[in-house]
Formats: structure tokens, C-alpha cells, sequence
């Protein structure tokens, strides 16, 4: 992204504070994995949305007026030629400024001093912090840590939740965002295609696992946007399965739900196919009640839908298909085989931290999401696409990734070897 496209975030953000405030937000620290080693470091979401800086330890701070002007610094790592040795080279100030925007940039030893004085100096009664928590078990952040502090040393200061603000600002895709989810959509279709082609009964899933990471490494390192989900057989029936460990028997359907990143913003598609090419009938009545669902979908949303009757829609019909097929005794027992919910929005995260609207608008991106598990028959699937709304309707992002039943069986005998 341009800088540009951060300093926009930025004043928006700004614009939405009060006046006579301050701002902390951090790129998040480290964690550790086992004895000296530590996770792979990932910058917080929102952190980058609004500066473009990759780095843990960061620390943006802003400060607004009471007239409404804003003053802004960026604290980073200073230079440490014995650890970058080891870890890599630092940003250094210079390319601080050129990707966020901001020209004040310090090292971040300096940022508790600088607080100190602001807190302190009268001008400010309000403090800004990025407070989100999934749950309350969730590990402290560093600016839950922050927040004790602050507590503790400057009571006076009133603590609002930038968080709120920033979900906001994130229900919206700008038109640069939604061009890189376009190239994103691209090369996680390679990567479906890739494990297409490959697939043959007794291949691990750790293979398929092994053609979708080869396939997408092609465009550049930022790989999976998550962590990919590919089972075979009954590993189907786990939601969010990460073993990799099973081997997918002929006629088995193979469930991928993978995306790609490009420029830090991330798909999530679904498909299902039988691991021999071929799709058997029950296979091929579940997945045409799946994809007509998704297509009905496809069709009727626009702007001014309840974001609500998205999911609900889904599973109706869903349901409705399911029923006419004779599989489902009725419509109000669906939940016997969609499991989960049909629609979330997808940007910088894969479930995107934004706030959830009441009524779906232009810009917005968001999943479509049709999954059936029928434990007795053995197949277990979902068909997930990508969804852009439009100013009179939508578009379906992830259509460029085979998903009828024609198109994967097509792909597939192409791949046989």
C-alpha cells in the first residue's frame, strides 16, 4: 500500500477522538515458543493498517488539540548491528517515514519519557488505547499492560477504547485493498488448482498441504494468510483441523479452506472434491445443494440487506435444497448438517476485526460460506467464496477457482498422471 493509503486511515481515525487527547497504539512484542526460540513475530492488524510498519516494539503515538490539530510520532527499534546480525536489519527512521507518513520518528527508548511529559503537562484528559479482547482469558496485550500502568501513575487521564473506532474504518474496503484481495484471490486459486490436479486416492494431507504452500510461494514469501485447513474422509468433520496427518481413501471428498495474502490482505475459499475425481451421487447431490445455495446468494445480495439475514438466508435455503433432495426432514432441523455460520468479513484478518454492520454497503467484503456434513453418508465439504458488494449488488471475488461440479472434475482429469 501507499503511504498515503495510512495516513488516511490515520486522520480518519483522528477525526473520530476527541479533542484534547492522546493516542498509544503498539505493534505488539514477541512470543516465546520453547527455551531462546519465539513464534514468527506478526505486527498487530490494526497497527499496520494505520501506520504500514512491520515490526514488533513499535509504538505510534498522536496527539490532538483542542483546536483539532493532530501531532504524531512513530517510536522504533534503534540500531543493534549484534542483534540484526541474528534477526535481520531494523527499520531504520528514514523508511519509517517513507511508509507510514510520519516524520517524527524516534527510537522507542525514548517513548515513556516523551508520555511522561504529555500526561503530565495539562492539556490532555483523554487516552486512546486499542483494548479489544476476545475473551477475558485472553493473554495481556501490551496495551492491556500499558493500561495498569496508566492507572496507576495518571488516574486523571480518561481511557477510551480506540478499538471501536478502528473496527469501523475496517468494515469499509478502499479500492486499494480490494485489489490486492483481487491478486490474492489469483494465487490461492493456483494453490486450490495445484492440490486439484495433484489429488489421488491414498495422497496424505500433508501432500495436499505441501502443492498448496509450493503453488502460492511462487508470488512472494507472505505465504497463508492463516493456517490452512485441508482433510480428507472423516478428518472432514473437524471445522478447524490443522493435523494433516490423514490419507484420503478413493472416494473420500477432500475439504480444503485456505487463502492467500497479498499485501497483507487475505482471502478464504472453500472447495470440495472427491480425492479420485470423480464425484459419486450422494456426493454430487450435496455439493449441487451447496452450490445452488451459494449461486441463490450470489444473486439476491446488494446494499440495504440486513447483514443478519445474510447467514440467515444461507441456511434457509440451505435447508430448503437439503429437503426437496430428500435428505433433511425438515427445514427447521438444519443445523443436523451446516454446522457453522455462513458469512464473515475477510480483510486483514481471515475473521476481520471490523464492526459488524446491521446493514451490508458498498465496499464491504465478506464471506459466503455453504458447509454440509452428513456424518452418515461420510461426506463432509463446505463452499466458500469471497463476496465484494457493489453499488447494486455483489460480486463473487473467488468465482476465478473452479467450484461447479463440472469445472473441479474438468480440472482434475487435467491433473491426472
Amino acid at each position: 500500500m501507499e503511504k498515503s493509503f495510512h495516513q488516511g486511515n490515520r486522520n480518519r481515525l483522528y477525526d473520530g477522538m476527541k479533542t484534547d487527547s492522546l493516542l498509544v497504539l503498539f505493534s505488539g512484542t514477541e512470543l516465546r515458543k520453547t527455551n531462546d526460540e519465539y513464534y514468527p513475530f506478526f505486527t498487530d492488524r490494526n497497527f499496520y493498517y494505520l501506520t504500514g510498519l512491520d515490526s514488533k516494539n513499535f509504538v505510534l503515538l498522536a496527539m490532538k488539540g483542542s483546536d483539532g490539530s493532530v501531532e504524531e510520532r512513530i517510536y522504533i527499534l534503534p540500531p543493534d548491528p549484534m542483534q540484526e546480525r541474528w534477526t535481520g536489519t531494523r527499520i531504520k527512521p528514514q523508511e519509517a517515514e517513507d511508509l507510514s507518513g510520519i516524520r517524527d520518528v524516534r527510537f522507542v527508548d525514548a517513548f515513556s519519557d516523551d508520555f511522561h511529559k504529555l500526561a503530565v503537562c495539562g492539556r490532555y484528559g483523554n487516552l486512546y488505547l486499542d483494548l479489544f479482547r476476545i475473551s477475558p482469558q485472553d493473554i495481556d496485550r501490551p496495551a492491556h499492560r500499558f493500561l495498569r500502568e496508566v492507572q496507576k501513575e495518571y488516574p486523571f487521564l480518561q481511557v477510551q477504547n480506540a478499538n471501536v473506532l478502528i473496527r469501523s474504518l475496517r468494515t469499509i474496503k478502499q479500492p486499494c485493498e480490494i485489489e490486492a484481495i483481487r491478486k490474492a484471490e489469483t494465487i490461492t486459486r493456483d494453490g486450490i488448482v495445484a492440490m486439484m490436479k495433484a489429488s489421488r486416492p491414498g495422497m496424505y494431507e500433508y501432500q495436499y498441504k505441501a502443492e498448496f504452500d509450493r503453488a502460492i510461494g511462487q508470488y512472494g514469501p507472505q505465504g497463508p494468510g492463516f493456517p490452512s485447513i485441508i482433510s480428507a474422509g472423516k478428518n472432514n468433520f473437524c471445522i478447524h483441523y490443522y493435523s494433516y496427518k490423514g490419507q484420503a481413501q478413493d472416494g473420500d471428498m477432500v475439504l480444503n479452506d485456505v487463502g492467500a495474502q497479498y499485501d497483507s490482505l487475505m482471502t478464504d475459499v472453500s472447495r470440495g472434491w472427491p480425492c479420485n475425481g470423480r464425484y459419486s451421487d450422494k456426493q454430487r447431490l450435496l455439493y449441487t445443494c451447496a452450490l445452488d445455495t451459494s449461486n441463490h446468494m450470489f444473486e439476491i445480495i446488494r446494499p440495504g440487506m440486513k447483514m443478519a439475514d445474510v447467514d440467515a438466508t444461507i441456511r434457509r435455503y440451505n435447508a430448503e435444497q437439503l429437503k426437496d433432495a430428500g435428505v433433511l426432514d425438515s427445514v427447521d432441523h438444519i443445523a443436523t448438517y451446516m454446522w457453522h455460520g455462513g458469512a464473515h468479513h475477510v480483510g486483514y484478518d481471515v475473521h476481520d476485526a471490523v464492526e459488524t454492520p446491521e446493514v451490508i454497503g458498498p465496499g464491504m467484503v465478506f464471506c459466503v460460506d455453504v458447509g454440509i456434513y452428513h456424518e452418515e453418508w461420510g461426506i463432509g465439504f463446505r463452499l466458500e467464496d469471497n463476496c465484494l458488494v457493489t453499488e447494486d449488488g455483489c460480486e463473487n471475488l473467488s468465482v476465478i477457482t473452479p467450484r461447479t461440479i463440472e469445472e473441479i472434475e474438468d480440472t482434475m482429469r487435467k491433473g491426472i498422471r
